[in-house]
Formats: structure tokens, C-alpha cells, sequence
């Protein structure tokens, strides 16, 4: 079985995972395209939309609306297997609703380094 949870490991995703969130925050879409892995297998499930390629998750982003500055996540939880592989959960809430709101992503080290290869966000009833 592969490690859980190496500190370093855990670390770089942190740092990676943060370095997105900050992006979400101020609408770099540089910078969120960077995080997705750029290939037709990637998933978005979003609350509202279907994505499925970095193409259309690029295109989506274009067009979507920001996330509220008023953003807070709780409850983040990040896993690690081995040194390639982690899994984010959190969930999240801000002023417009409330609802809250869950996240989780699939991230894989790649050559080029962390890259999320899923996504999943909803909004709970």
C-alpha cells in the first residue's frame, strides 16, 4: 500500500490547492486553466454544468460568473497516496446563499507538476 498523508506531500497540495483558491477568488483565469490537466478526459461536474475536457472546462471559464469574494472554506480535508496522487474535499459559503456548497478535486502529479484531473462542486438542498 502506498504512504497516506506524507507531510511533504501534503504540503505541496496544500500549496497548490491554496494557490487555486486564491486564483478562484480573484478571477485569474490564467491560473485556473494552469491547475486543470489540459486533456479530454478531465471532469468538472459543476453545480449547474457538465464539462468534460480541459477545452471545455477553459471555455466555461470565459464565460462563468466570479466567485463571491465572500468565499470561506470549511472543514478542508486534504489525502495523499503515495507522492502522485491526493484527493481535496472542503466545503464552502459565502453571502448570496444559505446553502452550502461542497468541492471536491482528484489532483495527480504530472511532469508538469500538480494538476487537477477531476472536479466536483454542489450546493446541498
Amino acid at each position: 500500500m502506498k504512504p497516506i498523508n506524507l507531510p511533504h506531500v501534503v504540503a505541496e497540495v496544500e500549496e497548490a490547492f491554496a494557490d487555486y483558491e486564491y486564483a478562484l477568488l480573484v478571477n485569474d483565469i490564467p491560473t485556473l486553466d494552469r491547475w486543470f490537466w489540459y486533456d479530454p478526459q478531465t471532469v468538472r461536474y459543476g453545480v449547474a454544468e457538465v464539462l468534460l475536457g480541459g477545452e471545455t472546462i477553459r471555455q466555461y471559464r470565459k464565460t462563468c460568473a466570479p466567485v463571491p469574494a465572500s468565499r470561506k472554506l470549511h472543514r478542508t480535508v486534504v489525502t495523499t497516496f503515495g507522492t502522485d496522487y491526493a484527493t481535496v474535499s472542503t466545503e464552502f459559503t459565502d453571502h448570496t446563499s444559505d446553502r452550502i456548497g461542497r468541492q471536491m478535486q482528484t489532483w495527480v502529479r504530472m511532469d508538469e507538476g500538480w494538476r487537477i484531473v477531476a472536479a466536483h462542486v454542489s450546493l446541498m438542498a
